[in-house]
């Protein structure tokens, strides 16, 4: 008989509260042994989403073209390829298709038999991966038990094809057919994806990040890696001033202000008062937005001119303070404003002189260039209580926290926006954090803490403060692990024509990403079974076009950022990457632009993705996994309490 510390007894009873005869332990050690043989589930890794809420939602409800593969696997030649893309459709789009297809059908019902039929044969597929427990799970509860019932009919027998055939007509006579449909094709698309990572930058340069969010809280199975345009919007909700006139700034720059306003109830209307009244004579196009032309009211183009150039010139002097109060994080070179020469219209950086492209400072004091003038800071802090008292903006922070990380490890793979800091020779950058000195794993254990610090350390603490300033300098810092450049050179690129002075120069990281041997290392640094183990990036949108490979370092290190956002298409030559991890091993989908959701309803025009397999692998089970490794452990525990009963410890 085993020996039981009180430890492990006090453990038994609260296990055994939960199973509490031999009968319920033996079931569910039965159980979850089944589980482990199952195949295991499909993941999904998708980077910088960037605001493009219309594609990436479509992503998701095709299953990165995983569904439509089904639907042609499982019909072949029983269909035509339109009414293939037709199902398809509907599963993506159930309710708006639906009401264009009943317009157009002559015999509803007999359309309802058909394509009932064909729901349940695809859900049958899609579910056939996972236990029937797990399966009920996903359905919607007022069709769990008739979607069961005839996902698990035996077509052979005659009782039973009776039975099924019964249940499809009955649902059809009492007018349920829409709703039934909605609901299986919600679950098919709830099946396709058992997990979704997504390796950060949610926000920017779209116009519906918000959007996306919204979808992603609902989402059954999700993580997230913090991109460097996640962590600024993090730091703006926690009331970095750094930060918030920094997404000010960008939204204005892509005209993406109705994100603040209508997405997040944030009025920017002091702001664009103070903009109208202080850079009313703003002439030239640097600060123009991005795609003006594109842009129907040039009275609207004349306005977010005039709030992009007031909100940079607000947020160097912001940024200033961050850098002066904190020398450790060394960006002083970042100071520039002090390095104008406003008599001339130059400025000097590193011993040269440059000739400004803009001269128009109308808040700028040169005696004291860094000093806010009193109608700026009366906007600053309007702006701050705006931020903090988004409630949406801080419920979707909060979220983003809940489920995110600086990194995750998962399933053997290191998954991470950017990168870990390297130098040229190939070691990991040494990170200062108050003084002490960090590296590699615990470099980057470090700045989670501090960023999680920023947001939630007591109001007015010294801890807050500093996690905010640390949250600023993650977006923007030369060994920020999510930004991954020497500097930030937004001021250079808005005020000086030389493109060698603007150019931010990437991370070594970059220089040895085809280095076999420096990703194992990596990979042992963070305790990752190198034969077995991947790193998995975005944010360097690949150059697929000019034959840039996102598989690096014989596939131990893959890049995504396909260029989801439309800003990056010119430069990737596609529109996004989506890399799915099923139980046969890693695939990479390449997609093409995706035109609109009205498109995909009413043309049926899909998201089209070509697939190419980056590692196959004998089929991978549950056991394989770290959730095999969970089930496991909840394995040994109820066989310990299975022996605590027979022993007689417990009753």
């Amino acid at each position: 008989m085993k020996n039981y510390s009180q430890e492990d007894i006090k453990y038994l009873k609260l296990l055994s509260e939960k199973f509490p005869t031999i009968q319920d332990v033996c079931t569910e050690i039965i159980n979850l042994q089944a589980i482990l043989n199952l195949p295991k589930g499909t993941e999904h890794f998708l980077s910088d989403l960037h605001g493009e809420y219309e594609s990436f939602l479509h992503i998701l409800k095709n299953a990165s073209g995983v569904i439509k593969t089904k639907i042609d696997e499982t019909f072949d030649t029983c269909m035509t390829s339109s009414e293939k893309q037709k199902l398809a459709t509907l599963i993506y789009y159930p309710e708006e298709k639906l009401s264009l297809i009943k317009k157009e059908v002559e015999d509803l019902n007999e359309y309802y038999k058909i394509t009932l039929y064909r729901l349940i044969e695809i859900c049958k597929v899609i579910a056939s991966k996972y236990s029937r427990s797990k399966v009920r799970k996903a359905m919607p509860k007022d069709y769990e038990y008739i979607i069961d019932e005839l996902l698990h009919a035996n077509d052979n027998s005659y009782n039973k094809e009776y039975y099924y055939n019964q249940i499809i007509n009955t649902i059809i006579q009492l007018d349920r057919a829409d709703a039934f449909i909605i609901a299986i094709s919600k679950l098919i698309q709830r099946l396709a994806i058992d997990h979704l990572h997504i390796i950060g930058d949610i926000y920017d340069r779209g116009p519906g990040p918000h959007i996306i969010i919204d979808e992603l809280m609902k989402y059954h199975s999700i993580d997230i890696q913090w991109g460097n345009h996640d962590i600024i919007w993090m730091g703006a909700a926690s009331g970095s001033k750094a930060c918030i006139f920094n997404v000010l700034r960008i939204c204005a720059r892509y005209n993406n202000l109705d994100i603040l306003e209508d997405g997040y109830g944030i009025n920017i209307r002091p702001l664009t008062e103070f903009a109208v009244e202080e850079y009313g004579k703003q002439k030239g196009d640097i600060f123009k937005p991005q795609n003006y032309d594109k842009i129907e009211r040039r009275e609207d183009i004349d306005l977010l001119t005039k709030i992009q150039k007031a909100v940079a010139i607000i947020q160097f002097k912001l940024e200033a303070e961050v850098i002066k109060r904190n020398p450790e994080f060394n960006m002083e070179d970042r100071l520039l404003l002090d390095k104008i020469d406003y008599k001339t219209g130059k400025i000097e950086i590193g011993g040269k002189k440059y000739e400004m492209q803009d001269t128009y400072f109308p808040t700028i004091d040169p005696k004291d260039p860094y000093k806010l003038t009193e109608k700026e800071q009366i906007v600053v802090n309007k702006m701050v209580k705006a931020f903090e008292n988004s409630e949406k903006l801080q419920n979707h922070i909060k979220f983003l926290y809940a489920k995110g990380n600086i990194y995750k490890i998962y399933n053997e793979n290191l998954l991470i926006h950017g990168c870990i800091p390297m130098d040229e020779n190939g070691n990991f950058v040494q990170g200062i954090i108050k003084g002490e000195k960090y590296e590699g794993k615990k470099y980057l254990d470090y700045i989670e803490r501090i960023a999680r610090q920023g947001y939630f350390a007591d109001k007015g603490s010294e801890d807050k403060k500093y996690g905010e300033d640390y949250l600023w300098y993650l977006w923007c810092g030369k060994n920020s692990p999510i930004f991954c450049k020497n500097a930030m050179k937004t001021f250079e690129r808005y005020f000086i024509d030389d493109k060698e002075l603007g150019e931010e120069i990437k991370n070594a990281f970059y220089n040895f990403s085809q280095d076999e041997q420096q990703c194992v290392k990596i990979l042992e640094e963070f305790g990752i079974n190198k034969d077995n183990g991947h790193i998995i990036c975005g944010h360097i949108p690949v150059k697929f076009k000019k034959g840039e490979n996102p598989i690096k370092a014989n596939g131990k290190l893959l890049i995504i950022d396909g260029g989801l956002s439309k800003s990056y298409q010119k430069t990737t030559g596609i529109a996004g990457y989506t890399l799915i991890y099923s139980s046969y091993g890693l695939t990479l989908a390449e997609h093409e632009p995706f035109t609109s959701t009205e498109d995909a309803i009413i043309k049926e025009t899909d998201l089209h993705s070509s697939k190419r397999i980056v590692e196959k692998v004998e089929r991978k089970r549950i056991n394989d996994t770290d959730i095999g490794i969970e089930l496991r452990r909840q394995i040994k525990d109820l066989e310990q309490l299975l022996d605590a009963y027979k022993s007689g410890i417990l009753k």
